[in-house]
């Protein structure tokens, strides 16, 4: 396989290569903007976005979260809510599942006006001793999917905001909860972690595997705003044989989670 040019820097024109993910561009306008379909409206800057269902499910029903406006995309509408923590407004949503509807998403809450993040959600451990419900802080992710190589050039990491990284810190801290910070491994294939990409994996020093949080870091890279990520400890890929782990109930903790995440992003400095 021949090499791949990704740039001629003395004409700006991208050069084809073998592989098209890392045909990147670094042109900052796409032929759809976000901005040009989103008019910015009043909303917080802080955002949560939850990918815990149940957890909003739950403050809806109780009266919590005020519709601000729906989300729609073929597969329906995502609702946008606000949220009132300790007198302070927050937007809270789904992200879906996944890199590019997380990141369709998000693109759209920025041009809405949010721009600092804290996402929360469920991910697999590559060590068993991450106990369910064991919080890690992402500070790095491996970028094994494909969203993320259309913002920022191609490269094996990408990183998460440290303000982000320094609110989630301080709260967890302060909640005197117990959290690793480390690396984490993003997929779009969740049928194709096997044992031998498991074991690379944890050779690099990952401890977590999701499905989005390459994407959210290198979106925010482009976009410049803050985000940072909060995940729990769920299901068991670091053997050849899964363990789901689903003898353990997780409402407490992914309610819990949600809480320190909003209470992160209200912390958040910068932007």
């Amino acid at each position: 396989m021949k090499d791949s040019i990704l740039k001629n820097n003395s004409t700006n024109e991208i050069v084809c290569g073998d592989i098209p993910i890392i045909e990147f561009d670094n042109e900052l306008k796409a032929i759809i903007e976000p901005s040009k379909i989103m008019s910015k409206i009043d909303i917080p800057e802080c955002a949560v976005a939850c990918f815990f269902g149940e957890v909003i499910e739950k403050l809806k029903n109780e009266g919590k979260a005020k519709l601000i406006m729906n989300l729609q995309t073929e597969m329906g509408n995502h609702p946008l809510y606000e949220v009132k923590y300790l007198g302070k407004k927050i937007a809270v949503f789904h992200p879906g599942v996944g890199a590019p509807i997380a990141a369709i998403l998000l693109e759209r809450v920025i041009a809405l006006g949010c721009n600092k993040f804290i996402a929360c959600g469920g991910a697999g451990v590559l060590n068993k001793e991450i106990a369910v419900g064991h919080i890690v802080v992402p500070d790095c992710a491996i970028r094994d999917e494909g969203t993320s190589y259309h913002y920022i050039e191609p490269s094996r990491e990408v990183y998460a905001s440290i303000e982000g990284v320094r609110a989630m810190e301080s709260v967890l801290t302060k909640h005197k909860c117990r959290y690793i910070i480390g690396k984490t491994w993003t997929t779009d294939a969740i049928y194709r972690e096997t044992p031998k990409k498991v074991k690379i994996r944890k050779s690099e020093g990952c401890l977590t595997v999701e499905m989005e949080a390459a994407a959210f870091f290198a979106i925010s890279q482009f976009r410049k705003v803050i985000l940072g990520q909060l995940l729990c400890g769920g299901d068991d890929v670091s053997c050849e044989e899964w363990d789901a782990r689903r003898e353990i109930s997780r409402e407490e903790i992914r309610e819990n989670l949600f809480w320190y995440a909003v209470e992160a992003c209200l912390e958040i400095k910068g932007a």
